[in-house]
């Protein structure tokens, strides 16, 4: 299984001037913009780490999913959530040749944690040997930053902010993360009880 994101969060979805009030950096000179480029890339790099710790997708976007074979005969299970659309499904053989699935053959099961695609029919399209399906979707909670939930925002702004002050330190262990934004973050995690078809 291989996921790719098709799109990326556009500037002007980052909160650049959210992050600076956060932070208290001075205004009204003539030069406040000078760090915007830097912020921007902490923000990016704060939402990366808060995508990957909750298997969420913030900012809504397009994602290729490709797999050689299904999760079960009729359903595939989505790496990502929130899923809000399915956009197209093929099945590419060996050589290349691609068949679009006609999508009224499968359905999106939405679910906060869990999302999957599942057939309307009997069976998943069958992938040929050394074939795989390639399915594009789009998944996140808004596409602006002001749409995400309270609590995320906070998240992303309290780990850019914490990116920002400790950018020249390097004994920050691996995977270091405030417990603030951890704490935040743990209603958006998901439980997983068992295994699920």
């Amino acid at each position: 299984m291989m996921l790719v994101e098709e799109t990326f969060v556009p500037e002007r979805a980052l909160p650049v001037d959210a992050l600076k009030r956060h932070l208290r950096l001075g205004r009204g000179f003539a030069e406040d913009d000078v760090q915007d480029e830097v912020l921007a890339s902490f923000l990016r790099a704060a939402l990366a780490a808060v995508e990957a710790r909750t298997g969420k997708a913030l900012i809504r976007r397009a994602f290729l999913l490709s797999v050689r074979e299904w999760s079960a005969g009729d359903v595939q299970n989505l790496p990502i959530a929130p899923v809000t659309s399915i956009l197209g499904l093929d099945v590419v053989d060996r050589f290349g040749a691609v068949t679009a699935i006609d999508p009224v053959t499968v359905q999106l099961e939405a679910d906060a944690h869990f999302p999957r695609l599942k057939s309307i029919t009997s069976a998943l399209s069958g992938i040929p040997s050394g074939g795989t399906a390639e399915l594009r979707f789009e998944a996140g909670y808004s596409t602006e930053f002001t749409g995400l939930p309270a609590d995320l925002q906070q998240a992303v702004l309290l780990l850019a902010a914490h990116y920002y002050e400790y950018r020249d330190e390097t004994a920050l262990g691996q995977g270091c993360m405030p417990f603030g934004v951890s704490s935040l973050l743990a209603r958006f995690r998901p439980m997983r009880l068992g295994a699920r078809a």
